[in-house]
C-alpha cells in the first residue's frame, strides 16, 4: 500500500493532465486534478515546516555545531508565519470593511511585506552576492587556454566583457563602415543573437526530451525514486 497507491495516484494524475491538455472535452478534468494538487501542495507545506522545526530543534537541543544559526530560523520561521497568517496590520478589503481579516496580507506597507521587501529581498541579494565570487573563481579555472575549447570559451568570454565597456568601443571605433561588423560592439550582438540563441535552443531541447522520457518513466512506474526507497 505504501508504494503501489501512490504509483497509481501519480499515474492517474499525470494521464489525466496529458489527456486534458490534448483533448478540450476533458479540459474540466485538468482543472480538477489541479485542485487536488493544490490541497496536495498545502499538505507539503505543513509537512515541511513541521519537517524544518524537527530538524532545526534537535539541533539546539544537542547543542550541535551552529546551533545558533537554527535558532535563528526557527524565530524567523514563526514569526514570519504568526505575520503572514493572521494578517497582523493588514487593512480590511474595502469590499468588506467589516471584515477585519478580508484584506491581502502582501498588501504594500503591511507588516508581511515589509518583511519580504526588507528582510528577505536583502537577504537573497547577499547570497547571490556572495555566490559572484565563487563564479569568478570558477570563471577563472574554465578559462585557462589548455585545449581547444577552452580557448574558444576564453576568446568568446573575451569578446563579449570587452564589447560590452566603453573601453571595447573605442578599440575598434577605428574600422571602416565595410568592416562595421567586426567592431566589438556588434561582434557581441552577433555572438549573443546567433551563437549563442543556437546553443540555448540546443540546450532547452535536450531539457526538453530529458523531462518527457523521465514524466514517462515516473508516470509507468519505472523510476519510482520519489518515494525514496530507489528502484525497487
Amino acid at each position: 500500500m505504501k508504494r503501489t497507491v501512490p504509483i497509481i495516484i501519480t499515474a492517474l494524475g499525470g494521464f489525466v493532465l496529458i489527456i486534458a491538455y490534448f483533448i478540450p472535452r476533458t479540459q474540466g478534468w485538468g482543472e480538477t486534478a489541479a485542485i487536488w494538487f493544490d490541497v496536495l501542495a498545502s499538505i507539503a507545506f505543513i509537512l515541511g515546516g513541521g519537517n524544518l522545526l524537527k530538524i532545526h530543534l534537535k539541533k539546539i537541543s544537542d547543542q550541535n555545531s551552529g546551533w545558533g544559526y537554527s535558532a535563528i530560523t526557527i524565530t524567523a520561521f514563526l514569526f514570519t508565519l504568526f505575520v503572514g497568517l493572521g494578517k497582523i496590520g493588514v487593512n480590511p478589503n474595502i469590499q468588506y470593511p467589516d471584515f477585519a481579516w478580508s484584506g491581502s496580507y502582501r498588501t504594500i506597507g503591511s507588516p508581511f511585506w515589509w518583511l519580504y521587501e526588507y528582510a528577505f529581498k536583502p537577504l537573497t541579494a547577499t547570497m547571490f552576492a556572495m555566490l559572484a565570487f565563487y563564479v569568478a573563481s570558477a570563471a577563472f579555472r574554465a578559462f585557462r587556454a589548455k585545449n581547444i575549447e577552452a580557448i574558444l570559451l576564453l576568446g568568446t568570454a573575451f569578446i563579449i566583457l570587452l564589447g560590452r565597456t566603453f573601453a571595447g568601443v573605442l578599440l575598434t571605433s577605428w574600422l571602416p563602415d565595410w568592416l562595421v561588423g567586426l567592431k566589438l560592439e556588434n561582434l557581441t550582438v552577433t555572438i549573443m543573437k546567433v551563437f549563442n540563441t543556437a546553443g540555448n535552443r540546443a540546450i532547452m531541447i535536450g531539457i526538453a526530451l530529458g523531462i518527457a522520457s523521465t514524466s514517462l518513466k515516473v508516470l509507468l512506474g519505472v523510476d519510482r525514486t520519489y518515494l525514496g526507497g530507489g528502484e525497487d
